[in-house]
């Protein structure tokens, strides 16, 4: 079995140079070095075949197995590069510009036939943001947002429009992936008083509303993110305002929705309020983590009928990543965040490892499903430049940091397509390292002089929740509850809870009015007297006397007391005394 290298582009002020992966760490031989400190942009083609970048002169494709130049295009401004699905055609970007007397500038986006270096056509396109043509996985179909509408063009013909989807003002779209045929996700925004609406239609059947697969609107929405899984039977919509009209939080507010291309839709309940930091589907299509909540931020996997399966409870993360085959997930709190990991089996949800990347502004799974990439990259981060690669059983097996006059712009893994890698079996030993454990020495929290010879208690702002399993238990094989039933059954637990409450209250009374003969005279031991009577007397005497007690104990913190309450209790000896008479009476 041949060792399959997974290379590692690097790009930087030091040039651009392809690293060799796990296990050897080596810079490759193969790939000459491009020293120039101008490198803009590196793409790989999505089986991971083809490399090209643009190093401010021109734009280069190579192999990446022979790293034979397979062609370069005079195109020294590109800021933009990607493949089509199967490396047919390089698009390249580069900004747009008007001519100085006003008039319209050149076409800047062209699409390169890869194998002859012709060019197939340009396109005018003024923003960057979502500027590359989409395609389906086999090219059949490549579309582009113009105006509002989306172009399709079939088969690579650039030069007719095969079929238009016109809806009133096409803000966004994205196509399924995988096999035909191709579904299309479309948003339209609000406008005056109408809701936004996201709606999943089958190529080529745009007729109208009616020939849409689902539609889902909703009202609180400036921008949305649109996901779709593998399998392409269903899209996460995150929708998100720019402002939180309730003030709760600076990141403006935003709500899930789950819609499936039968028809069905739903919102995804999250049971702790705040920002959603992060959506992510399990590549099985069938289940999808969210990490949401002021922080600490909760985190909970759900299966499609946006029921909870497993909440891994609170702690400082704002990301989740699942591996290549989906059977492992990291939670990572970055940014902002102290950089530590959480590594789970996603089968039985058992913690792998806790390893801590700090600084880190990227991260990625390699596709072997074992490695991983984090990095500290400018402009994000100027200090501290480099990259590591960690086993997900927290081992860290390679770390390269960039001399400190010297930035590193990115990093990231050659691509593979699925299955080349077989999955393998969740190891929880931690894998053998030359490198020392990469655990930071925790910070010391101040303690003033006082408390500095003293133990240490826990002062946490926030206790973290603990994570637990949300399944129902194999056995009780229920239907998932109706919200109504939901209700109740909340309801019933509430009385339940609040009845044993009052049994424990109760109980509480009688053991401590039935303590030993030494306690204080009100807690005289409940021997009934036979007389109801006399009973309820004594029971009154009592319930004055404890409210004295309370009085006392106001005045004692500075209340002022009524008149009336001040009698009261100078009343006190003589009730304790009536009720000495009556008990010593039986």
């Amino acid at each position: 079995n041949k060792w399959l290298f997974v290379s590692l582009p690097v790009r930087g002020s030091e040039g651009l140079y392809m690293v060799n992966g796990p296990p050897s760490f080596t810079e490759s031989t193969a790939f000459q070095r491009d020293s120039g400190k101008n490198c803009k942009v590196v793409a790989f083609s999505k089986d991971g075949s083809l490399f090209a970048w643009c190093n401010g002169e021109k734009v280069n494709i190579v192999d990446v197995t022979s790293a034979e130049l397979l062609r370069s295009f005079d195109l020294p401004k590109a800021v933009c590069l990607e493949f089509s699905p199967k490396n047919n055609v390089l698009a390249t970007w580069q900004a747009y510009t008007t001519a100085k007397d006003g008039t319209a500038g050149v076409p800047n986006l062209q699409l390169h036939d890869v194998k002859t270096g012709k060019c197939l056509k340009s396109f005018i396109q003024k923003k960057m943001q979502n500027w590359c043509p989409c395609w389906a996985d086999d090219e059949s179909i490549c579309a582009r947002n113009v105006n509002n509408e989306v172009h399709f063009f079939e088969n690579n013909n650039f030069n007719t429009i095969a079929n238009k989807l016109h809806l009133q003002k096409v803000n966004d779209f994205v196509l399924s992936p995988g096999a035909q045929p191709t579904k299309v996700a479309v948003y339209v925004p609000g406008s005056k008083g109408a809701p936004s609406f996201v709606r999943l239609y089958q190529y080529p059947s745009f007729g109208g509303p009616q020939s849409a697969l689902a539609n889902k609107s909703f009202f609180k929405a400036d921008k949305v993110t649109m996901l779709w899984n593998k399998k392409a039977t269903a899209v996460l919509v995150i929708a998100s305002t720019e402002v939180d009209k309730t003030g709760a939080s600076y990141y403006g507010e935003q709500t899930l929705h789950y819609i499936a291309t039968n028809g069905e839709s739903a919102v995804v309940q999250l049971p702790k309020t705040g920002p959603i930091y992060d959506v992510v589907w399990n590549p099985n299509s069938v289940e999808f983590c969210v990490v949401y909540g002021f922080m600490p931020a909760k985190a909970t996997v759900f299966n499609l009928k946006c029921d909870p399966v497993f909440d891994f409870g609170t702690g400082p993360r704002n990301a989740a990543y699942y591996s290549p085959h989906g059977h492992i997930l990291v939670l990572a709190g970055f940014g902002n965040l102290r950089g530590q990991m959480e590594v789970w089996d996603v089968k039985n949800y058992k913690l792998i490892s806790k390893p801590v990347a700090s600084d880190s502004t990227y991260f990625a799974w390699c596709p072997d499903g074992e490695h991983i990439v984090t990095a500290t990259c400018a402009p994000r981060l100027r200090v501290s430049n480099g990259y590591k690669i960690w086993h997900y059983t927290g081992s860290l097996l390679h770390s390269y940091e960039v001399p400190s006059d010297e930035e590193m712009w990115q990093v990231s893994w050659q691509p593979f397509l699925d299955g080349v890698f077989p999955v393998k079996a969740v190891k929880y030993q931690a894998v053998p390292s030359e490198l020392p454990s990469a655990e930071p020495k925790p910070a010391q929290a101040y303690r003033p002089p006082a408390l500095r010879n003293k133990p240490v208690t826990s002062s946490k702002l926030h206790e973290d929740e603990p994570p637990q399993n949300m399944k129902p238990q194999s056995g009780s094989s229920d239907k998932p509850l109706s919200k109504t039933a939901l209700k109740n059954q909340r309801k019933h637990e509430a009385k339940k809870a609040a009845k044993q409450e009052a049994k424990a209250d109760v109980n509480q009374e009688s053991a401590q009015s039935s303590g030993p003969q030494s306690a204080p005279r009100s807690a005289v031991p409940a021997v009934t007297s036979g007389d109801p009577e006399v009973d309820k007397k004594i029971k009154n005497l009592k319930k004055k006397l404890k409210a004295i007690e309370q009085l006392k104990e106001q005045a004692a913190a500075g209340k002022q007391l009524e008149k009336n309450q001040l009698e009261k209790i100078q009343k006190e000896t003589a009730l304790l005394q009536e009720l000495e008479d009556l008990e010593l009476g039986l």
